[in-house]
């Protein structure tokens, strides 16, 4: 068996939901699982309308009626989703009654995306000759805690999962699963988190022992660098987990790094594929790729702006004990994630997403540290062969030089396949053009 996952873009309306249906279609043969996410911009349309009834009252479906109901009649389907749209109208009135809207209210209201997507894509396979059913994530066996809006699975999913899913794949029926959503064991839904969707599939395969999964998204593959920033980026053929995980958690939107884990955990293999573009190979992630002596240094190059830079300087003498403890500890009473990190004896410099609120972060680390904060910076990431680190430094502090921009801080990640450096917001665009142009348009 495969699993099969596609984003809302592939099937944003009638035609993305043919052109997604043909591509799965040609797949039968390998039985596949289908994860699909919620069609289009009907998230935003969700959450709009949950803001709508808590700031005015006003308890309105259209636009997500609007959406669905053109796809199912230009399909030409029948297909009943007006009892999910009343579920959903009873939930924005409760809403707009006791004007709160909790993670746990904004998970049960999301949610309708997914349900809704599943139902009209499995009435479409069926009107085509195809056994699909709808499964709503939990009928699947996904069990999760109850930390609303980034849930973790229960180890008891991985038992239900396949006992739930192989009986109908033998029997010879499409599963359409929603991605993104689950439930506690008290029957309360749950969300997944960013590229939770991806996380559905990923489990699912591992679960099952699937041949691979499949993430179909609107790029052909896992890329040598942004094509909005590079036009010349490349697909790349293979990348590892690690690799993947990097460049995902240092500004590549392909698939989140939460996603990869449970196919690290069996050795599943992972292939992103472009549902524009099916006959583009993709990229396959895999645990390890073979070297060679012609392989080049780098394999891609990513950027994540508007991060904030802090440099930490102890104001004890050299060799003091707990500086960076009481450092780090400080970060972790005000839940901040530090990004990269570079130390010496009484110094620390971090990086840190800049959303987070630092005025009593700064007031506490006050008290053991001169603090210096740096906002509008940018974090160029190099992923690579680290084994080769010295000339890929060298040639990357190369570009720097020649295009005048100071590296303000450098880190090489402990994943052993990343060199990290920090430049300003407005230099980034052309460093990693200047990089991809020195590793690999020549």
């Amino acid at each position: 068996m495969i699993v099969m996952k596609f984003g809302g873009s592939s099937v944003a309306d009638a035609e993305r939901v043919r052109s997604m249906s043909d591509i799965v279609r040609q797949y039968m043969p390998r039985r596949p699982v289908l994860v699909l996410s919620a069609m289009g911009d009907t998230t935003n349309h969700l959450l709009a309308a949950a803001n709508s009834a808590l700031k005015t009252g006003i308890v309105s479906t259209c636009k997500i009626e609007e959406l669905h109901l053109k796809i199912i009649e230009e399909l030409g389907l029948d297909v009943k989703i007006m009892p999910l749209i009343g579920e959903l109208k009873n939930l924005l009135l409760g809403i707009s009654m006791i004007k709160e809207l909790t993670k746990k209210t904004k998970d049960y209201l999301v949610s309708f995306g997914e349900r809704l997507s599943v139902r009209i894509a499995s009435a479409y396979f069926r009107k085509t000759g195809v056994n699909a059913k709808p499964i709503d994530a939990w009928e699947a066996g996904f069990l999760s805690d109850d930390n609303y809006s980034q849930a973790w699975l229960l180890k008891e999913s991985w038992e239900l999962i396949p006992q739930k899913l192989i009986p109908l794949i033998e029997k010879s029926v499409l599963p359409v699963v929603t991605g993104f959503i689950a439930k506690t064991k008290d029957g309360v839904i749950t969300t997944l988190g960013r590229g939770g969707s991806d996380l559905t599939a990923t489990v699912i395969a591992a679960a099952c022992g699937a041949e691979e999964a499949q993430v179909w998204k609107d790029v052909d593959g896992i890329l040598s660098g942004d094509p909005r920033i590079v036009p010349s980026a490349k697909p790349l053929a293979f990348v590892t987990y690690e690799e993947a995980a990097e460049l995902a958690y240092y500004g590549a939107q392909v698939l989140h790094p939460r996603s990869m884990q449970p196919c690290v955990k069996t050795g599943t293999p992972v292939l992103v594929k472009n549902s524009y573009n099916p006959s583009a190979p993709g990229t396959r992630i895999v645990a390890a790729v073979e070297k060679n002596g012609a392989s080049k240094p780098v394999r891609a190059i990513t950027t994540r702006k508007n991060v904030t830079l802090v440099d930490i300087v102890s104001t004890r003498m050299v060799g003091q004990s707990g500086f960076l403890e009481q450092v780090f500890a400080t970060f972790s009473k005000y839940g901040i994630s530090v990004d990269m990190v570079a130390t010496s004896e009484v110094s620390v410099s971090v990086t840190l997403d800049a959303a987070y609120r630092l005025d009593q972060l700064r007031e506490d680390l006050l008290k053991i540290a001169h603090i210096d904060i740096k906002t509008c910076k940018a974090i160029v990431t190099i992923i690579g062969d680290v084994e080769r680190s010295s000339e890929i430094l060298n040639r990357a502090f190369g570009v720097c030089l020649k295009l005048g921009i100071q590296v303000q801080m450098i880190s090489q990640g402990a994943s052993k396949v990343n060199i990290s450096f920090i430049v300003n917001d407005t230099q980034a665009t052309d460093v990693v053009r200047g990089l991809h142009k020195e590793f690999f348009d020549f």
